[in-house]
Parts: structure tokens; C-alpha cells; sequence
């Protein structure tokens, strides 16, 4: 045995091979039998041998693993072709065998590997490899080489729309809101042909990122960087590849900022002083794609908006309306109202109950409360009519409310529901207080008393307010041709029981009494204005309820008596005409009033005075002869009783007559002076005089008349049936 013995596996350990010694014949015969078997043998065979080497062989590999470090070099082949071997006997000829089958096959399976399966199995490998490093190098340089690059891309590619924005509960701090949206990067939006080509590229190979949870605070650079408010963004993962479009659904905790600052912002949009808003939203995010962290971005985006764009006060709808009187041993009015909101956003919440003052304008800036009022809870969907019911309860007016002001000698009572009642839009102010409701968050209950929003509240014009307006017991008062002009004696007077039938608008469902009532009424004949009757002194009224009657609406009768009331006649020609229709006419005429009403009401309230309430009407005179066909003497029926003559001469006759008539009208009238001419076909024979009449309506008697017969003191122009 040489001092480098050779190993049957590992082959000699020396630089130069040795060469083979000859094989018996014997051996020779055995090995090409074994060697033959083995060819033929497959692969399970193949790791037998190997896991089951001979004698020999391992004590080769002992001694070969001593003497390693001595004379075994990297070139040194695992496999060696020719063994040297000097052992004697079977038994180590046997040994020999078995170690050179289960070299040549190892010898086999190198050979294998070392050809075309080897360089087939490599190519595979080296592509992805050399993938995976570009992908890296992509993300790395897309990460930290070229941040402008991509944020541009993503701020100009992004779009996110929205589809449903609900608040899922409250907080003591805010609201815990439920965000769902499409996000979709759209290259096309993306102006520079290079950045938008280098992204592209970038979010196809990153193909996915997932950003990190994270806090937006939000911003007013206008309002010196007043916090707006934060939101807690959960981790979101989005496809970032062109076109493809992400549903994103996550829950947020929204916190209110700065309220100081946020009823600053809220008192400049309901006054019209914001033009525009900034807003700036900065959050840092962190940011991966699979496996590579892509590092935490600062992330700065601004909104503008301007005009338009800026949310308005929701257009509503009043759908009911009812004023009612507090019952069960409680003083005051209240107030149901139920009215419609457009919800023109894609948002789903619901509004807790919540508590407003109403207050109106009174004489000086400060605004004063009317009303206290509470909302129902809401529940608000996206795209829909909202439906919210308040309830508002007065239980006294103050006294600043109905004392008339200095300027307008009006109170702010009257000028609200002067609006109101003529139709014109007026305004009310709404101002947050403390609901009833344990279940409103207090912040809410902060912000809404910061706030003062104005409402435009809709009139309500009452077209046919007086259903029915007459007069009875009429007493005209003729004037006294010989007064001095403007003197109260120069003006007729009138004197009457006024009714009048007003229509209750059907809102208002509360007992209501009228104690006084005073008017500057209009008095017009046909189109002309007649005169003036100045009913400016109090008048002395009473008021009945009519509860409603099928299609006939409640209504409240007004009955006053006027004494004596001046009517001022402005037109004289107007005033011959309907003095020549009255007496001559056979059909009556129609004058037209139209008045403005002050009214002293008595309510829950206590008593108030509601002024310039428009009421307008129609009354009916019947003509002085009584009906059609009948001439005006003869509706009167004159009769004479006692006669006495008194003077004569001449030509003349003066008599002293009582005569009796009978008054067909419903009026009564007091003439001072009234001359009348008497004719016989045609000619005129005389006059008659009567002073200070007072005619009543039915049966006179004795009225006293002076005549004068002097058939030759003038010729008749045949015009006319007589004269006064």
C-alpha cells in the first residue's frame, strides 16, 4: 500500500494519477457481469449503492480524509477514472467491484448534469433572477429617485368617486364615518408626456401599494392654518395600474378642530363674505408594495373652492304648518312644523334630536327670541327629500317684541307678520341651545350655539281674507252745504254695524278674540276712488269662531260699531254719480272698500295688537226707490198730513207741510238742507225745502217741509224730476 492510498469514490489524492495494475482474469469476468448489471440497474439501485458503500471504500475515505490537508487540491476530481488497488483475495476483489459499479454510476450522473439539462436548468433561474433585481431597482428608483415624478403622476392620475358616505355612530369627540369609493388612476390626465410615461411604467411593475394607517389634518391657510379637523385613514391597498379601478371601503374616526375657528369660517359663508375656501390636507403615510417598504411619504394637497362650488343653505319645503294652544294647565303657543330638504350628496347619517332658539329682528340689531324649538331625529340618505319635524314652543312675548319702535311706529311683531301675511319672504334667525336628548354628543351642542344661521321664511299671501263684509244699520249724515270747507260739518258721516266674516287660515287652530279694531279704509265707486273713511279711532269689536264645515274653511265673525265716522270725499263727480244712482237708479250700486286694519287679538299669549292686516270687501246699497220699475217718489210713499199755509202774495203761496214717508232702504240718513223742484208736465210751479231731515229705515212721520208755489219765478228746461 503506497503512502497516498487512493479512495475507489474520491480517486487518488495526489496530482498525478497512477495508472491501473492489471485485473485477473477471474476479477475481469466478475466486473464485466457486475458492470453490465449495473447500466441496466435504475436509479433507485444507483442510491442503494451509494448509501451502503464497501469496506474498503469507507476505510479509503477515513484514510483520505487524514491525509486531506496534505494532498487533496480543489482539481482534484470526486470521481476518478482509474483506481489504484494492490488488496489480494475475493474479498477485497468483491469490495473492489462493488466500489467501481457504484463509481461509474456517480460517474454517469456527473456527466449528466455537466451537459445540456444542466445549462437547460440554469437560463430559468438567471431570467428571474435578473427580474426580480430590475423590479427592486424599479421600486427603489420609483421610491426614492424619483418622488416628484410619481407624486405628480398621482395627483394628476388619481380619481376618486365616491358612492357612499354614512356616519356610522357618534363620539364624544366626533363622528365615526364609513367611506366607500372608486379609486382609479387614469394616465390620461396627466399632462407631460414623460411623467406620464414614467408612470405608467412604475405602477405597472409596482402594480399594488398598500398605505399604512395614518391622520389627516386638515387645514385653512386663509384663517391663519386653523385646524379644520383630523380623520383616522386605516391601511388601504389599490391597484395603481392604469385603468384598473379599486372599490375601497374602510371606517374613519372624524375629530372636530379649532371650533372657535370653525364658527369663524361658518359666520363669514352665511354673511356672503366667502368668496373662496383653501383647503390643505397633510398627512404622512407610510407606504409598501408586497414585501419592499417604499418609506413614509408627507403628503400636501390643497383644494380651492370657489363660487358655486361652495355648499349653500339646502333649499326646503314647508309641508305643514300648525299653531296650536298649550293645554293640560300650561301657558303658551306652540308651533308643529314638518318640512322637506333635497339631500343633493351622496351621504347617509342620522341627526340626533337637537334644541334651536328662534329669534327675529327687533328695533335695534340685537335680535330677539321668539321661540324655543326642538328637531325629531333625522335620518338623512343619499339623493333623497329628508323629512324633519320641529316643534317650537312660545310661551310669552317679551315686551321689546310688541312695543312699536321709534322710527317705523311699528313693533317687530308687526313687521313679521306684515311679511307674512302679504306674502313677502321674510327672515328668521336660528341659533343652536341644549337638546333634551342624553344622546347628543356636547360637541355638537357647542359648535350649533356658536352659530347664528338666518332662514328665509316663505309668506303666505291670503288671498279672499274677508270672506263676507257688510253694514247695518247704516246712518249717512249728509253735510252741511253751508259749512265752512274742511270743516268736520262739510263732510258726510257715517254710522253703522260693521260685520265682517274672516277666513282662519287653516294653521291656525287656537282660540283668538278681537276686542278693538281701527281702519283707514278706501271707499271706490265703480273704478273711481269715492273718498276716504277715517275710522283711525278705536272701535269698540267682538269676534265669534265659525269652526270649518266640510269645504267651508273655519272662519272668525267681526262685528264693530262705527259711530259717526267721517267719510272724506275726494271726488265730487264721483260722489253726484252714485247720489244720482242712488235716488234715481232702480238696481242699487256697489262700493268697493279696501282697508288696512289694526286689531286687538287676545290669545294664549295675553293681548297683542296685530297692525296693518289687509282686508278688502264689498258692500251693497239698495237704490232709494225701492227695486226695479219704480220711480224714487214713489218708493217712498209720500203722503201729507197736517197743512198750513203761511205767507201769500200775489204770485205766491208759501205752505207748512208734515208729510209721511216710508223709507225702503235699510239706511238711515240726517240731511241739514235739501231743496226739491216740483213739477207738472214739465213746468215748474215751485220748490220745496226741508232742514235738519232724519230719515230712518221703515215708516217717518211728520217730517216738515216748507213749500212755495210761484208758477211765474222761472221757466223749466224740462231737465230733470227734481233737484236738492
Amino acid at each position: 500500500m503506497s503512502d497516498n492510498p487512493s479512495s475507489p469514490v474520491l480517486g487518488s489524492s495526489g496530482d498525478v494519477e497512477e495508472p491501473r495494475p492489471k485485473r485477473p482474469e477471474s476479477q475481469k469476468s466478475r466486473y464485466s457481469e457486475r458492470s453490465r448489471h449495473s447500466k441496466l440497474s435504475n436509479h433507485s439501485e444507483q442510491r442503494s449503492l451509494l448509501s451502503k458503500p464497501s469496506e474498503r471504500s469507507i476505510r479509503s475515505q477515513q484514510s483520505n480524509r487524514s491525509d486531506h490537508s496534505v494532498h487533496s487540491t480543489e482539481s482534484t476530481p470526486l470521481l476518478s477514472r482509474d483506481v489504484d488497488h494492490s488488496d489480494d483475495g475475493d474479498g477485497t476483489a468483491q469490495r473492489y467491484d462493488i466500489a467501481s459499479a457504484a463509481a461509474s454510476s456517480l460517474r454517469s450522473l456527473q456527466n449528466l448534469g455537466s451537459g445540456k439539462g444542466k445549462q437547460g436548468r440554469r437560463w430559468p433561474t438567471i431570467i428571474a433572477l435578473t427580474l426580480l433585481c430590475l423590479i427592486i431597482a424599479a421600486i427603489l428608483g420609483l421610491g426614492f429617485a424619483a418622488p416628484a415624478v410619481v407624486e405628480e403622476y398621482a395627483k394628476e392620475a388619481m380619481v376618486f368617486e365616491p358612492t357612499d358616505l354614512s356616519i356610522d355612530s357618534l363620539t364624544s369627540s366626533g363622528v365615526k364615518a364609513r367611506i366607500q369609493g372608486d379609486f382609479t388612476l387614469d394616465a390620461s390626465r396627466v399632462h407631460k408626456k414623460p411623467v406620464r410615461d414614467l408612470g405608467r411604467f412604475g405602477t405597472w411593475i409596482v402594480r399594488a401599494v398598500e398605505s399604512q394607517q395614518s391622520t389627516v389634518k386638515v387645514y385653512l391657510p386663509e384663517y391663519g392654518n386653523v385646524l379644520l379637523g383630523t380623520a383616522e385613514v386605516p391601511k388601504v391597498v389599490v391597484d395603481i395600474r392604469n385603468g384598473h379601478t379599486t372599490h375601497v371601503d374602510f371606517f374613519s374616526d372624524l375629530v372636530a378642530g379649532d371650533i372657535d375657528g370653525i364658527r369663524r369660517i361658518a359666520n363669514d359663508w352665511l354673511e356672503g363674505r366667502l368668496g373662496q375656501l383653501r383647503v390643505q390636507g397633510v398627512a404622512e403615510v407610510g407606504l409598501r408594495s408586497g414585501l419592499f417598504s417604499l418609506g413614509t411619504q408627507k403628503i400636501s394637497q390643497s383644494l380651492v373652492f370657489k363660487g358655486n362650488e361652495l355648499p349653500a343653505i339646502p333649499h326646503y319645503n314647508i309641508k305643514k304648518l300648525n299653531f296650536r294652544e298649550i293645554k293640560h294647565g300650561q301657558k303658551g303657543m306652540a308651533a308643529d312644523v314638518s318640512l322637506t330638504v333635497m339631500n343633493e350628496y351622496p351621504v347617509t347619517f342620522t341627526i340626533p334630536p337637537l334644541g334651536f332658539d328662534i329669534l327675529i329682528p327687533g328695533c335695534s340689531p340685537e335680535l330677539v327670541l321668539l321661540a324655543k324649538a326642538e328637531t325629531a331625529e333625522v335620518k338623512v340618505t343619499p339623493k333623497t327629500d329628508v323629512n324633519v319635524d320641529v316643534g317650537g314652543i312660545v310661551r310669552e312675548l317679551p315686551e321689546t317684541l310688541i312695543t312699536a319702535c321709534p322710527e317705523s311706529k311699528k313693533s317687530p311683531l308687526d313687521l313679521l307678520l306684515n311679511s307674512y301675511i302679504n306674502g313677502d319672504e321674510t327672515t328668521i334667525y336660528v341659533r343652536g341651545t341644549d337638546s333634551s336628548s342624553p344622546h347628543t354628543p356636547l360637541w355638537i351642542t357647542d359648535l350649533l350655539k356658536s352659530v347664528v344661521v338666518p332662514f328665509p321664511f316663505p309668506g303666505h299671501t291670503f288671498d279672499g281674507l274677508i270672506r263676507d263684509f257688510s253694514l247695518a244699520d247704516v246712518h249717512f249724515s249728509l253735510p252741511d252745504p253751508f259749512a265752512a270747507p274742511g270743516s268736520p260739518k262739510s263732510q258726510p258721516r257715517l254710522s253703522a254695524i260693521v260685520k265682517a266674516l274672516v277666513n282662519l287660515p287653516e294653521e291656525m287652530n287656537f282660540p283668538i278674540n278681537v276686542g278693538r279694531v281701527r281702519a283707514d279704509a278706501d271707499v271706490f265707486y265703480k273704478t273711481k276712488k269715492l273718498g276716504v273713511l277715517d275710522l283711525t279711532k278705536w272701535q269698540k269689536a267682538n269676534s265669534t269662531r265659525i269652526e270649518a264645515n266640510g269645504k267651508i274653511p273655519a272662519g272668525l265673525a267681526v262685528e264693530s260699531i262705527v259711530k259717526k265716522a267721517p267719510l272724506e270725499i275726494t271726488n265730487d263727480d264721483a260722489f253726484a254719480d252714485l247720489v244720482q244712482a242712488l235716488i234715481f237708479g232702480s238696481k242699487g250700486v256697489v262700493l268697493r272698500v279696501k282697508a288696512r286694519v289694526d286689531v286687538e287679538t287676545e290669545t294664549a299669549l295675553g293681548k297683542f295688537i296685530v297692525r296693518d292686516l289687509p282686508a278688502e270687501g264689498k258692500v251693497f246699497v239698495k237704490p232709494l226707490s225701492g227695486g226695479p220699475n219704480k220711480t224714487p217718489i214713489s218708493g217712498f210713499n209720500p203722503k201729507i198730513g197736517a197743512l198750513q199755509i203761511l205767507d201769500t202774495t200775489k204770485s205766491t203761496l208759501t205752505l207748512a207741510a208734515k208729510i209721511n214717508v216710508t223709507n225702503p232702504t235699510e239706511y238711515a240718513a240726517t240731511v241739514p238742507y235739501v231743496n226739491l223742484h216740483l213739477l207738472c208736465n214739465g213746468t215748474l210751479l215751485g220748490h220745496a225745502i226741508a232742514r235738519n231731515l232724519s230719515v230712518v229705515p221703515g215708516p217717518n212721520h211728520d217730517l216738515e217741509v216748507i213749500a212755495v208755489w210761484d208758477p211765474t219765478s222761472s221757466t223749466n228746461n224740462g231737465k230733470g224730476d227734481g233737484q236738492g
